[in-house]
């Protein structure tokens, strides 16, 4: 029998085979991954340091480990080159294989800035369990405390500046909005964070940007488009993550921002899926949008394996907050739908509780963030949304 091919061992692709094995345990699945396949928890990288763990202690399964209980084929060091849809087949560094259904679980590549200077090329970034372990590495050579400066204070950013910060070494963090967080969170959150991360011995660059990065001596010099000039054992880049298409396009797949997929999570091509970091799903409204996080993963694993396996069904993606790991200022956010600017924020406090609420114009509630979070105060905001007018907070 032809095999089911999924191209990638992340969460993505291991969810996907997991969810699939419980509908079905017997048709052949193949996944293939360039890495060495071992299982671990994406969202980790960022808090991992403050928590002493190591590369090797994040994985918690190896590919042989995930095959015998997922009961599937698992090739590891396997690059695919490209994709036939014309011939179902996939052609890799070891051999050509076909398929039945193709699932693409690509992921997403760093962003890299353009920034001058002889050091640019030494920036870092950390997307991958491997790239952990050279920036644990590095930190590890350079001493106790490490002089890190990060770009970009985004959710990422932020997460590896707390943990960094926490773990005893000396960060700094560049961004060009006046606050951190900026394009999820409400502005009281952002400046309550701001707060939190100074505390926390964290300095911050806000309204600025790297404009080059020099070599020097052992260390980097970065010079920022203020005038501003910093010292830094390791700088970091947490500009953010662009969805993987190079597949994708090379087989003639429909790609926006990231592969257009339907709401059954089919591509352009009805033989081949895919989900994850690497997808554009299509939301409520009809429009296309990337959703890096865990629970829309998770939903769409669900529905794909049970399309996969004779039941079709729609990739039904319900709000879910995103928990931010920054423990000196715990949050919770779901942000207001990509693009949306006819409403603003309404700011309530109880105690050291903040909770902002994102209404329209017609006083519906679009999104929520709150700080400190906890589970009883995110599932009832989770209820508001959609139909608490702005009178109701």
């Amino acid at each position: 029998m032809t095999p089911t091919i999924i191209i990638g061992t992340g969460m993505a692709g291991y969810t996907l085979a997991r969810e699939f094995r419980k509908l079905d345990k017997t048709r052949p699945l193949l996944i293939l991954t360039a890495d060495d396949g071992g299982f671990y928890s994406k969202p980790m990288l960022s808090n991992a340091f403050a928590q002493g763990k190591s590369a090797v202690q994040l994985i918690t399964q190896t590919a042989a480990n995930m095959a015998g209980q997922l009961n599937v084929t698992i090739m590891t060091g396997t690059r695919v080159h490209t994709i036939d849809t014309g011939s179902r087949t996939v052609n890799t560094s070891s051999a050509s294989f076909e398929y039945d259904k193709l699932i693409l679980a690509v992921g997403a590549q760093p962003i890299r800035l353009a920034i001058e200077g002889d050091g640019a090329e030494d920036v870092r970034s950390v997307n991958h369990v491997e790239d952990y372990q050279q920036f644990r590495d590095a930190i590890d050579r350079t001493g106790e405390s490490t002089r890190v400066t990060i770009l970009g204070a985004g959710l990422i950013g932020c997460e590896f500046a707390d943990d960094l910060a926490g773990a005893g070494h000396r960060v700094t963090l560049v961004d060009p909005n006046p606050l951190p967080l900026a394009a999820l969170a409400a502005p009281a959150l952002s400046r309550g964070l701001q707060s939190a991360l100074m505390q926390r011995g964290v300095n911050l660059q806000l309204g600025t940007a790297a404009s080059r990065i020099d070599r020097a001596a052992e260390s980097l010099r970065v010079t920022l488009a203020s005038g501003a000039v910093l010292d830094a054992d390791i700088v970091l880049s947490a500009v953010g993550l662009r969805p993987d298409l190079r597949l994708a396009q090379a087989a003639g797949l429909a790609t926006n921002r990231g592969i257009l997929v339907d709401r059954y999570g089919r591509t352009s091509d009805p033989a081949v899926y895919a989900l994850g970091d690497c997808t554009e799903y299509l939301v409520s409204d009809g429009r296309p949008q990337t959703l890096p996080y865990i629970a829309p993963l998770m939903t769409a694993a669900r529905a794909i394996a049970r399309t996969l396996t004779g039941d079709a069904t729609a990739i039904d993606i319900k709000a879910a907050p995103v928990i931010v790991k920054t423990p000196s200022f715990p949050l919770a956010l779901v942000p207001p739908p990509v693009g949306h600017t006819n409403g603003g924020w309404h700011e309530t406090r109880d105690g050291e509780r903040i909770v902002c609420r994102y209404f329209d114009h017609e006083g519906i509630l679009l999104g929520f963030g709150v700080a400190p979070q906890e589970a009883s105060v995110r599932q009832g905001l989770l209820a508001e949304l959609g139909t608490a007018s702005l009178s109701a907070a």
